[in-house]
Formats: C-alpha cells, sequence, structure tokens
C-alpha cells in the first residue's frame, strides 16, 4: 500500500489513539502478520491514531532494529489512514535524538518524547534538541506518578517557542486539574490527550480532553468517546461503566497491563501468541483466571475480529 501524501495535522487527532503492544512469535521474534492484523482491526472499531512503540510495547527491552520493523510494519500497514505517532523516549539524549530522527524517516506523521522534569532550563533544552530532528508535530509526554509533572508556564513556554509542539499527554496524578490548567492556559490549542487516567476518562472528556490513548477494546473506549461527543453524556457514562472491571483489573501495574492486553488480543485472534518479555511482573494462575473472565465479558460486548 501507498502512504498518502496528505499531511495529518496533530490536531485532527480526537478519539482513540491505539498505544500497540509488540506481539511475538513462539520463537521470541517480532511478529509482523499480528500488527498488520491489528492495524486493520483497530481501523475498522474507528480508531483516531496509533502510537508506537512506547511503554505498552515494552519498548526498553527492543532492539533498534525492532523498533524501527515495528515501526516500519505499522506505517506500511496504516498507509496513511490516521496518524502514527513514533515513541522517541530514551535514557540518554544521544539515542532520543536518533530515534526521533529514525521515526521520521521512516515516515511517522508525529514524535512522542517522555523526559523526567528536573528544571526548566534542562527540560527546555532537551524538548528543543528533538524538536530540531523536525518531526511533523511533537507530542510530549507529561508523565509523573508523584508530583504534578511538567509546570504550566514551561509547557505554555514551549507551546509559544516551538510550532511543532501541538499535543500534551498527560499522565499525572491528578490529571483532571491538569488538564484544565493547560486546556485554559494554552486557550485550547494545544491538543492534550489522556493515558493511563483513562480511569477517568468521563471527567477528562468533561474538562474538554481531545483524546484518549488504550491498548485493547478499541471499539469500547470509542463508544465512550462519541457519545460523550455527540452530548449523550448519560449514554457515554453508562459505557463507560461496562469498561470499568477492565479497567481495575488491568490498571494494577504496567506490567499486569501487558500481560493482559496481550491475552485480549491472542483471545481475538489478532495476536498468535501472548507471549511476553522478561523482565517482568509475573502473572500467575489467579491472574489468569480473573483475567479470563474478563476477556469473556469483554468479548462479549466488543466488536469482533474478523480475519480477512
Amino acid at each position: 500500500m501507498q502512504k498518502s501524501t496528505e499531511k495529518i495535522e496533530s490536531q485532527d487527532i480526537n478519539g482513540i489513539i491505539a498505544a500497540v503492544n509488540t506481539p511475538y512469535q513462539e520463537d521470541g521474534s517480532i511478529d509482523t502478520d499480528s500488527l498488520r492484523r491489528f492495524v486493520d482491526h483497530y481501523l475498522a472499531c474507528g480508531v483516531a491514531g496509533f502510537l508506537v512503540p512506547a511503554m505498552a510495547a515494552e519498548v526498553w527491552k527492543l532492539s533498534n532494529q525492532e523498533r524501527a520493523l515495528i515501526v516500519q510494519t505499522m506505517v506500511d500497514q496504516v498507509s496513511g489512514r490516521v496518524p502514527i505517532i513514533g515513541g522517541a523516549s530514551a535514557q540518554d539524549r544521544e539515542s532520543r535524538l536518533e530515534n526521533a530522527k529514525m521515526l521520521t524517516r521512516l515516515g511517522c506523521d508525529g514524535v512522542l518524547v517522555s523526559l523526567p522534569f528536573e528544571d526548566h532550563d534542562s527540560f527546555r533544552r532537551d524538548i528543543m534538541a528533538v524538536a530540531e530532528t523536525n518531526p511533523g508535530f511533537l507530542v510530549i509526554q507529561d508523565w509523573a506518578f508523584k508530583g504534578f509533572g511538567i509546570p504550566v508556564v514551561t509547557i505554555v513556554q514551549l507551546f509559544e517557542e516551538i510550532p511543532a509542539f501541538k499535543h500534551l499527554k498527560v499522565e499525572v496524578a491528578p490529571a483532571g486539574f491538569k488538564y484544565t490548567e493547560v486546556i485554559k492556559a494554552t486557550g485550547g490549542k494545544l491538543a492534550v490527550s489522556g493515558g493511563w487516567a483513562s480511569t477517568q476518562m468521563i471527567e477528562g472528556l468533561d474538562r474538554g480532553v481531545n483524546a484518549f490513548m488504550s491498548t485493547i477494546l478499541p471499539d469500547l473506549y470509542d463508544r465512550v468517546y462519541q457519545r460523550h461527543a455527540s452530548g449523550k453524556r448519560e449514554e457515554a457514562k453508562q459505557a463507560f461503566n461496562e469498561l470499568l472491571p477492565v479497567i481495575a483489573f488491568s490498571h494494577q501495574h504496567l506490567d499486569i497491563s501487558i500481560h493482559f492486553n496481550k491475552r485480549v488480543l491472542w483471545r481475538q485472534g489478532i495476536f498468535s501468541t501472548p507471549l511476553v518479555r522478561d523482565p517482568i511482573l509475573p502473572f500467575d494462575d489467579y491472574h489468569i483466571r480473573v483475567a479470563d473472565e474478563l476477556i469473556e465479558y469483554a468479548l462479549s460486548i466488543s466488536k469482533p475480529f474478523e480475519k480477512p
């Protein structure tokens, strides 16, 4: 398939962005056939974009060659139908910049970067360096499970200084107030998305969040989003409540989420295996029993996967 040459702007990403898990074959290698099935099913479910590779992809366990293979497979299969955001995050500055260049070269529409905030000047310097790699648009991940993440004054300054900075992924606790602060401070011109904070999806939509990043069951998340967007808030709440048992189990820990999400995708027939890579927290028989009960429930209310 030929990738569309039409430029996709970050402001167009309104809805559910799929954060991609990495599928493995039985021998542990990357399963590109599963990635292609993932793309086709998720597009049929109405996703607004893809994020790859990120934490959900076990990105810290992938080689540079594997990262490139995954991204290239996604770009080829999506073929310009929705934007792809490439995850450039890395432990060191040099690797981060090389990742950003590689992602843009492979055809990603935008690049996401996550950096710990230590002080304004060093954070600005590192973000500016990523912006200078000329991504189509830049997504900054505001990540912190302790504290309030990137100061709003820093976010506003970067938004004013960097034309490519169009989207902020908020993953702080509490996320809700941060959404509102950022939206107000940028006049609603900076797109804002939620990730791990999908547990507060209705609150986020009430506050004007543009997108949510999830990994599994995109049709169910999109149902919540679309009902809220069309003014049917009570129906959106009902649809969200149907998802809550799944969210409550899978959001115990990132590792539990990866185990569970891959098991869902495997049961759907999208992934050929539910394999994960070590090191990762164990997923024992008790986890499996509860997970399988929740998967049966989720599959009973979600769009079935149909093999081509």
